[in-house]
């Protein structure tokens, strides 16, 4: 399985507040063999990847080149 990009680790993040935010932080799940409860990451946790994984899928998804000490770098 190959790593995912910044990009699509900030849009994972990104769905993942968005079904919190929309009353989905824990849900139960009955089956025959007996009922199983989810709980999906705290949104304080979310926030701060968010906050993190932005400018870096920015840098990743940019079309310009920087200079650097008269090397250029991507």
């Amino acid at each position: 399985m190959a790593a995912k990009t910044y990009t699509e680790q900030l849009e994972s993040v990104q769905a993942a507040i968005e079904a919190i935010e929309c009353g989905s932080q824990s849900y139960t799940i009955q089956t025959a063999a007996g009922t199983r409860t989810v709980q999906r990451a705290q949104l304080n946790t979310l926030y701060a990847r968010e906050t993190r994984l932005r400018p870096l899928a920015a840098r990743e998804t940019s079309t310009r080149s920087r200079i650097r000490y008269g090397v250029p770098q991507q």
